[in-house]
């Protein structure tokens, strides 16, 4: 998936000449004052928590997806191994286990699955989309087999409490603060670490990274493992916020993922992007969700403008590119046109 060409600084840049992330988070500044002005109950606390607690998971998984992304690979098998985990939480709590030691297990759990997807990616040569389309469905049977059909609810009220409460006399869930840790330590891996700008250059050119002493293979393995990682702590609080395991809690979730990740700006073929941006464009796409619930639009059409969102933010940076490009070559012509002498 990775992209060995030279990508300019342009390609950041839609049109050349506002940033796509910037572009995002002025849209989803827009989408919220025309939300708080002309949508009832948008406004409300209940509302607001609801929006976040909702967006909290697609946004927990989009820290390392970008980082993954942004490396030049992708990992559609995030949403199947948090309702593993889900799965896993139920049964183990039906077997007896305390939540404290269940937690810890899913956790590793999901450092396993993203173990399993890294290692066929990095150690075989397969496509990362090819194997996590088939570790999506895998992981999901494995689900299934582990507690069925059966739904599990009767996990203790305080932690049920954290998963779906938020600070009195606020619309902030509690969850929020774990999500802003993990935001974080991402942004300062990502932005401010040789780690982050390692990523950036296998995205840009994989046998370049390699050939400057950057090892490629462990660094997606790690991308990979940490993706699982959080996706099964995504899985956790899914389960604690809706106050039930079931094999398929967070079906379709991937979806939502990657259209956020590319709506705020990362770009598919790797190398490009900023978290800010895909954390905007987490926030715009829930943002959207919310109020066409709000205005009684149904489900089936918001999965319709999730997908037109998809295709359009793969589309617009490469069009933004392509004119900025189209922009550079009549520049180039025109100044070696002027620079040709002249006829007497």
């Amino acid at each position: 998936m990775a992209n060995t060409s030279h990508k300019s600084p342009a390609g950041n840049r839609f049109s050349g000449l506002v940033r796509w992330d910037s572009t995002v988070g002025i849209l989803l500044l827009v989408l919220l004052i025309c939300s708080f002005s002309f949508v009832d109950n948008f406004g409300n606390a209940l509302n607001l928590s609801f929006l976040i607690g909702n967006t909290l998971p697609i946004a927990m998984i989009a820290l390392p997806m970008a980082m993954l992304v942004v490396s030049g690979e992708v990992d559609l098998s995030v949403a199947s191994t948090a309702g593993l985990s889900s799965a896993i939480m139920g049964a183990l709590w039906n077997a007896g286990l305390s939540i404290e030691a269940i937690i810890p297990i899913c956790l590793v759990l999901g450092l396993l699955c993203g173990l399993v997807n890294g290692l066929l990616v990095t150690r075989l040569g397969l496509p990362s989309l090819a194997v996590t389309i088939g570790t999506l469905a895998a992981y999901r049977g494995i689900a299934q087999i582990v507690l069925g059909s059966d739904s599990v609810t009767d996990f203790p009220a305080q932690y049920l409490d954290f998963g779906a409460g938020r600070f009195e006399d606020t619309f902030l869930p509690y969850a929020v603060v774990p999500f802003l840790l993990l935001l974080a330590v991402a942004v300062i891996v990502l932005h401010a670490t040789s780690v982050g700008r390692s990523l950036f250059a296998i995205g840009s050119s994989e046998e370049a990274a390699r050939f400057s002493g950057i090892r490629v293979k462990r660094l997606k393995l790690a991308m990979f493992v940490s993706t699982g990682a959080i996706s099964a702590l995504t899985g956790v609080f899914w389960t604690l916020h809706y106050a039930s395991a079931r094999f398929d809690n967070a079906t379709g979730l991937e979806l939502s993922v990657i259209a956020a990740v590319l709506l705020g700006g990362i770009d598919f073929d790797g190398g490009k992007g900023t978290l800010g941006g895909a954390i905007a464009g987490v926030f715009l796409l829930g943002t959207l969700q919310n109020v066409m619930s709000l205005l009684n639009v149904t489900a089936q059409s918001q999965i319709v403008v999730t997908g037109v969102l998809l295709v359009i933010s793969v589309l617009a940076p490469r069009v933004g590119r392509q004119v900025s490009q189209a922009r550079a070559r009549r520049k180039t012509n025109a100044s070696s046109a002027s620079s040709l002498p002249t006829s007497p």
